[in-house]
């Protein structure tokens, strides 16, 4: 079985108001996924450099970044970056461009751990419902147009407050929500912003919130979890 995450980790800046890369790393261990999707992982302005340093992420955790070769600073694209664990054989990794008003983008890797291959979609969805649903056609357009199959686990904060319409709906169509229930706000959870689904060669094991002590700090968003077995 794999397992995988999803967590918006709101540039590092915990409910104290502190950014504290140290902080998110924790909870990154508590949850120990072998690939995590993050969101919100370069800071606003300038360069746009990772909050989650290199060298941190390096000496003490069990993941390296894909690279997708776009900003020297950054780990992915407009805030996404996958993590996969250091024992992982990362095949392909891609930034997708994204239509939207705001800054916003999506990052796909193939991803070999042990005898299993998958291929791992991490995103960040508009604030408008009228882009995310244009936002939606362009990843799943992405996806029905590699030349190459494999399991795909879609991962991400998709902005979308509502019960199954609008993006929702549309990736619906050809992928199963695991029931992880609400994420937002970390203080306390009302929200499914953020969601994992799988396609019809995966199935979803056992998944949730990860609502432990530290993640309530580390971010506005808690993170998901899901643990999937290959069909």
């Amino acid at each position: 079985m794999i397992k995988v995450a999803s967590y918006n980790i709101h540039k590092g800046i915990g409910l104290d108001r502190r950014r504290n890369p140290e902080r998110v790393l924790e909870v990154l261990h508590e949850i120990d996924a072998d690939v995590i999707a993050l969101q919100e992982a370069d800071r606003r302005f300038g360069a746009k450099a990772c909050v989650l340093p290199h060298n941190l992420l390096e000496e003490h955790g069990d993941w390296i970044p894909v690279d997708f070769g776009l900003r020297s600073l950054s780990m992915g694209w407009h805030g996404n970056v996958i993590l996969v664990r250091k024992s992982a054989q990362v095949l392909d990794g891609e930034a997708i461009h994204l239509p939207s008003l705001e800054p916003r983008g999506a990052v796909m890797a193939d991803v070999r751990l042990g005898s299993e291959t998958i291929r791992v979609l991490g995103m960040h969805l508009d604030l408008s419902g009228l882009w995310r649903r244009k936002q939606a056609a362009t990843i799943l357009s992405h996806v029905d147009t590699c030349t190459d199959r494999h399991p795909t686990v879609l991962m991400g904060d998709l902005n979308e407050w509502s019960a199954g319409s609008g993006c929702l709906r549309d990736f619906g169509r050809d992928y199963a929500f695991a029931e992880t229930g609400a994420s937002f706000h970390s203080r306390r959870a009302i929200a499914r912003l953020d969601r994992i689904m799988v396609s019809r060669e995966l199935k979803v094991v056992e998944c949730g919130v990860h609502a432990s002590a530290a993640a309530r700090k580390a971010s506005d968003h808690l993170p998901i979890w899901a643990m999937l077995e290959a069909l």
